[in-house]
């Protein structure tokens, strides 16, 4: 039994879905897919989640507009028609009634409530095309079987609870194929919870673990895992095989090719990952496993844009030591802030970090009791395994405000 993940990029029109079953039709085992939200529809709810919650009807309106617009011109060249899924159909107009009603006061429990629709969306609409296209597959709701805690968009898997409830929906004795989402988990009292942004390939993850699958495939519109994202570095290079350990290293500083969470489960039953392109299905990808006979010595880079990069020291002059860390450390916990660079000296403390609505509220309280000096619109890069060359290409001519090295990673905040 096989898992297969696609992701938006797979998805984002017709011609993609298309795709989607042709690759699926091509596999003989049992199969469990997993699908992202179509497209760019994730960034598109969170604007109309940002509207509705801000209580901005212009805006929630021409967005979900722009929404609904979308998807129907997919359904259209998919079915000939409009009407033609009438899983989209409900699906939407679930999503209309909850935009009805007036949101709580809690943004991370709305945000999964609204932004969850997403990939509810997409798998309606791809369940009824594999209906119309007489595949044998069957929906599922993934929220009823991927238990979690309550702690809404990064959510904690019950692995013990959610390992036996796949092991009951997926039976396959009526199929060989099911058709679930990603991203998406539910509590124990069936509200929805989300695992974190570009959560789809943990959701694929969590399934292989759970049911012992013989290896989880994700499908992306690159050929591989490569060593750096080719959008913004024109000579990437495909790497065939990379460790578990490795693999994870690459996501820690914020490769965007799978989701950080995904390895663990999935080396922990040593089940192998492919990654590998929906433009190009033959084409062997790359493959992370427990091997630990690595092909390449590949400088792999790593940009991750509108970063903050902010100094922080304190007021009386006290050393930046234990206790002082464990302070600072836990109000970027408070706010529920990832920090991707951090460091100490003796009265300062540097660190680096996504812009992120919070961030205004962190720097308040930080103020109380610390100096706070930041640069915004800043970029990080990452270089694992780097040499003199690759750091020279990357910084030449730029204006560096800190880097840091360690034996196989060099990484530079850039304004």
């Amino acid at each position: 039994m096989k898992i297969y993940k696609f992701g938006g990029a797979a998805l984002k029109d017709a011609d993609g879905v298309r795709n989607m079953l042709s690759i699926i039709k091509n596999t003989s085992e049992q199969l469990i897919v997993v699908v992202s939200a179509m497209g760019k529809t994730t960034n598109s709810l969170e604007t109309i989640l940002d509207a509705y919650f801000n209580n901005n009807p212009q805006t929630l309106e021409i967005n979900l507009n722009k929404l609904k617009n979308y998807h129907l011109s997919i359904i259209k060249e998919l079915f000939g028609d409009e009407q033609g899924s009438s899983g989209f159909l409900e699906q939407f107009r679930f999503l209309e009634d909850k935009l009805k009603k007036t949101p709580s006061m809690h943004y991370d429990f709305e945000y999964d409530r609204i932004v969850s629709i997403g990939e509810m969306i997409s798998s309606a609409i791809v369940a009824d095309f594999f209906n119309k296209e007489q595949l044998n597959c069957k929906w599922t709701d993934i929220k009823t079987f991927l238990k979690t805690d309550e702690q809404y968009r990064e959510a904690n898997v019950d692995w013990d609870l959610t390992t036996k409830m796949m092991k009951k929906t997926f039976t396959f004795k009526d199929t060989s194929i099911y058709l679930t989402q990603g991203f998406l988990g539910g509590t124990l009292s069936n509200l929805t919870t989300t695992l974190g942004r570009e959560g789809s390939d943990y959701t694929a993850a969590i399934i292989g673990y759970a049911m012992d699958a013989k290896d989880v495939t994700i499908w992306k519109d690159v050929p591989g895992v490569l060593n750096a994202d080719p959008k913004w570095y024109p000579n990437a290079q495909k790497i065939d095989n990379l460790s578990y350990q490795e693999a994870v290293e690459l996501t820690y500083y914020g490769a965007q090719v799978i989701h950080p969470k995904t390895l663990k489960p999935l080396k922990t039953k040593n089940i192998p990952l492919h990654v590998k392109s929906f433009l190009n299905p033959e084409a062997p990808g790359s493959v992370i496993s427990s091997s630990k006979n690595r092909n390449f010595l590949l400088p792999v880079f790593i940009l991750k844009r509108n970063q903050i990069f902010v100094t922080i020291s304190p007021k009386d002059f006290s050393f930046i030591i234990e206790e002082k860390l464990i302070e600072i450390i836990s109000i970027f916990k408070q706010f529920r802030i990832k920090m991707n660079l951090m460091e100490n000296s003796a009265l300062n403390f540097s660190a680096c970090f996504d812009i992120n609505r919070n961030t205004e509220m962190l720097f308040d309280l930080l103020r109380k009791d610390y100096f706070v000096l930041y640069n915004d619109d800043t970029q990080l890069i990452t270089i694992r395994q780097y040499n003199s060359e690759a750091v020279d290409e990357m910084t030449k001519g730029k204006t560096l405000l800190y880097s840091q090295f360690t034996r196989k990673t060099a990484m530079f905040v850039i304004k």
